[in-house]
């Protein structure tokens, strides 16, 4: 689990994870600071793109650029142009600068880290345990949020042998599982608890990933049993497995009378994220 905003040569690169896509996002603009120390990033990243824009070629790299929300230097949330490392190091390659090697060289020691990880998933989950034990989670917090990351890999490794898009299908099917088994979907839980760029699950509470688990494992043995492939049939598996799990955690309020869903987080006291978490819950529920 990487930490955000990541530093280059002294300078902050901001960066989030799309962890319905599985994605990084870097941002664009922050790179082109990186790379020209111009006094308007902005302005030339604008240019480059006419550039571009006017280039030969259908598959320019602008073209796969995403606007994401990030936290700007007033510390407020706005929609800026994002990459992922695959479409920034062609950028790069259209900057001149002397940075540009080390900076290619930055990226794809990201992307040969993410290759390590998938030829070895054990240093993935060592970075992760190491990263959450800096940040104070409890050693039964971790063994959860370990147990819950393989239960959802065992679910995309179906979804990806049975005809499902890795990237905007898997980011459906999540979607319809957490709004089935928690009520509200994934944009919306993250809003109760004050998220921006963070990884929802990396916030959840021990119960919170109890339940999201509990859902994706009875998603993937509802598949399984059905054989369920491409869409139709894993949209059918997802509500099912999502339901069961809202059943149960039905059953634990009525008994408890505490709900699962909450806004606690794990962010830094005071961060500004956090005083929005109370009036979301209360816009959730209306909704």
């Amino acid at each position: 689990m990487k930490i955000l905003p990541t530093q280059f040569d002294g300078q902050s690169i901001r960066r989030v994870y799309d962890e319905e896509t599985e994605t990084w996002w870097f941002s664009v603009i922050d790179v082109v600071q990186v790379l020209t120390d111009s006094n308007n990033a902005r302005r030339y990243w604008s240019d480059l793109k006419r550039k571009l824009a006017q280039e030969a070629g259908s598959e320019q790299p602008y073209e796969k650029i995403v606007q994401l929300k990030m936290i700007a230097p007033d510390g407020k949330k706005r929609e800026t142009d994002c990459a992922s490392a695959e479409t920034l190091l062609r950028l790069v390659q259209s900057i001149p600068s002397p940075k540009a090697e080390p900076i290619k060289l930055w990226l794809a020691k990201v992307g040969y880290e993410r290759m390590q990880e998938m030829t070895d998933p054990a240093l993935s989950l060592d970075r992760a345990r190491q990263t959450w034990q800096q940040h104070g989670r409890s050693d039964k917090w971790i063994q959860q949020r370990m147990t819950g990351q393989e239960t959802r890999n065992k679910l995309t490794d179906y979804w990806s042998a049975h005809d499902i898009k890795k990237g905007s299908e898997f980011a459906i099917l999540t979607n319809i599982i957490h709004q089935e088994w928690a009520g509200v979907n994934v944009a919306q839980h993250k809003e109760i608890k004050g998220l921006s760029s963070h990884n929802l699950r990396d916030h959840m509470s021990e119960a919170e990933l109890i339940f999201t688990a509990l859902a994706e494992l009875s998603t993937r043995q509802i598949a399984q049993s059905v054989e369920a492939t491409g869409m139709a049939e894993n949209k059918s598996a997802a509500k099912s497995g999502g339901r069961i799990a809202a059943q149960a955690r039905q059953q634990l309020e009525g008994q408890t009378g505490k709900p699962v869903v909450t806004g606690s987080n794990y962010l830094p006291p005071g961060a500004p994220q956090a005083a929005k978490a109370l009036g979301a819950i209360k816009s959730a529920k209306k909704a």
